[in-house]
């Protein structure tokens, strides 16, 4: 898909690799010539600082010296059939139930990718959220910054309150 205005195009595509400590990765795309490349900076004004490889993504790009870049996230879409497996609950939870569930707004307090997870703090309450790689990487991120202000579906599990979806509170906003 693709469409063209002043030399500007929208293209959907895969993001083939994301390293935010390197502050860019690529996005491949039906119709483009090359890899695209998505600065860090273009991915942070869409409201997020990772993007987890594979995810779907639509971009404004643009042809530039250096090859082509993108210039505007447009949209990151997360898997929309995935069923979250909630090892800790012995439960599953379906795509309908997750929809059900409320966005409450949230600051990450720290992640840590090496251990596998980390802990947000929703406005107005007290207690930690629990967040767990697997759903980082199932709602399309592939990391967390303190402070980052996400959206988090949550439920209560035997040790607390758990995120099972996330998302940039900028693509929140949107909805």
């Amino acid at each position: 898909m693709s469409e063209v205005v002043d030399d500007v195009s929208v293209l959907v595509g895969r993001v083939k690799w994301f390293d935010p400590a390197k502050g860019f990765g690529f996005v491949v795309a039906e119709g483009a010539a090359r890899d695209i490349l998505l600065h860090a900076n273009v991915l942070r004004n869409f409201g997020q600082s990772s993007v987890a490889d594979g995810t779907a993504i639509t971009v404004r790009v643009q042809e530039t010296p250096r090859g082509i870049q993108a210039i505007e996230v447009l949209a990151i879409e997360t898997p929309q059939s995935v069923v979250l497996p909630l090892p800790e609950e012995g439960a599953m939870i379906t795509p309908e139930a997750l929809a059900a569930l409320p966005l409450e707004a949230a600051r990450v307090k720290w992640f840590d990718k090496g251990k596998g997870f980390g802990f947000a703090n929703v406005f107005g309450r007290p207690e930690d959220v629990f967040v767990h790689i697997e759903v980082l990487r199932v709602s399309g991120f592939a990391d967390l910054q303190p402070g980052e202000a996400v959206g988090l579906r949550i439920i209560e599990g035997r040790r607390g309150r758990m995120a099972v979806q996330v998302a940039s509170w900028e693509a929140a906003l949107r909805r």
